[in-house]
Formats: C-alpha cells, sequence, structure tokens
C-alpha cells in the first residue's frame, strides 16, 4: 500500500513541453496513449463520501464486465495501458469482489462539501515535461508505474510513485529520471468548484530542473 501525504498540490491537468501548454483536463482521452498533455478518463459525481479517512483503491479485472460487476456507487471503470481498472474512493483495507488489487492511496485530505467530484487523468509523461503552474479545489493523488515523478510546492519537493497533495496551494509537475512516466491522477473536489485553475502569481524555484538534469547526467 502506498500510504502518502504532502502538503502541497499537483496536477497532471495540462502539460507544458519546452514554451508550448498543453491542453487541458477537460480534454477527453482518446486510443493513443503517447506523450503528450494529461486527459481525462472519466469524471464521476459522488453525492457523499464513505465516513472515516478515504484512500482511492486501484484494481485491475479481466474484463470491464468483471468490473463493472464490482463497482460500488464510488467506483469508475476504465481501460487503460492494457489493462480495465476499477478505481474506487473508499476506507482503507475495502476490497471488491474478484480482481487484482494493486494499490490504494491515502488517505485523502478531503473536506466537507454538499457534494463531491472525483476527475481521473491519464498521462504520458517524457523526462522533461511538465504541468503549467495551477491549483486545485481538493486533494489530488497519483499513481506512476513506470518514470519519475517531482512535484515542486512552496513546502518544498516531493518524488514517488503514490503521493497525495492537499488543495489549495500552487504546484509544478515534471518528469523527471530516464524513462517516461507513466499514470494516472485523481482530483477529489467540491462538485460546485472548478477542479483546476491555472495561476501565474507564484514561480518554483527550480529544483524539479535540478533533479531532472542530475539524473540526465547518471
Amino acid at each position: 500500500m502506498i500510504n502518502a501525504y504532502v502538503t502541497g498540490i499537483a496536477c497532471a491537468a495540462a502539460l507544458l513541453a519546452g514554451p508550448a501548454f498543453g491542453q487541458a483536463t477537460s480534454r477527453p482521452c482518446g486510443v493513443e496513449e503517447t506523450a503528450g498533455p494529461a486527459c481525462l478518463m472519466v469524471h464521476q459525481n459522488i453525492a457523499t463520501l464513505p465516513a472515516g479517512d478515504v484512500y482511492w483503491h486501484l484494481d485491475t479485472f479481466p474484463s470491464k464486465a468483471a468490473a463493472e460487476a464490482a463497482a460500488t456507487r464510488t467506483g469508475s471503470v476504465v481501460t487503460a495501458f492494457g489493462k480495465v481498472w476499477l478505481f474506487t474512493i473508499e476506507r482503507q483495507g475495502w476490497r471488491p469482489d474478484g480482481g487484482h488489487h494493486i494499490a490504494d492511496i491515502g488517505p485523502l485530505p478531503t473536506t466537507a462539501a454538499p457534494s463531491y467530484a472525483a476527475e481521473y487523468l491519464r498521462s504520458v509523461f517524457t523526462p522533461g515535461m511538465k504541468a503549467p503552474l495551477h491549483v486545485h479545489s481538493g486533494p489530488e493523488a497519483f499513481y506512476a508505474f513506470s518514470g519519475d515523478t517531482c512535484l515542486e510546492t512552496p513546502a518544498g519537493v516531493r518524488q514517488g510513485q503514490g503521493p497525495v497533495i492537499e488543495g489549495g496551494p500552487p504546484m509544478l509537475l515534471m518528469a523527471i529520471g530516464r524513462e517516461p512516466r507513466l499514470g494516472f491522477a485523481l482530483i477529489l473536489h467540491d462538485a460546485a468548484q472548478p477542479p483546476t485553475t491555472l495561476i501565474q502569481d507564484w514561480q518554483p524555484p527550480g529544483q524539479c530542473q535540478q533533479l531532472l538534469a542530475w539524473d540526465q547526467t547518471r
């Protein structure tokens, strides 16, 4: 299990490759899974969250029908990277009927809201690709199964496979390491608020860029 909590904010909302901004998370995912801006796999409205601390659970299934049969009211089924996935917002230790459990990431630092929305993103970032500066109205969680992630916030830098970032502060997301970063992201937010807002009033000090440069010299 990945159990991480970091003060800051992160997103794969849009991709910046060199000087050009990529598209935003409202761009639906297509069939191709090539390097480029993060895309939206699914948007799910959730009336209420389970009681207590909640986690993002990732499970794979042999078929879409099997995943849909196991899905609860807080679950979404997607197909990505050659597999069928069931993403679920649930308490720690929860498991669906059947499937292969991959990870549970959290706890997710949610705040009280009349209702919630979950946005699940897919991305392929080559080293050096980054998202434009932004904030979220709720926590974001990541799961990467290849490559390395650098999250830069006013509180510092975070690397890892599955960090969890609270909503609010600004951040920069960059792919570092020496191989493409393939992964997912979850933004869990107040349904009445926009999930992502681009900003220009904060600039990162360049710690992720330094880590990228170090990786390239190894």
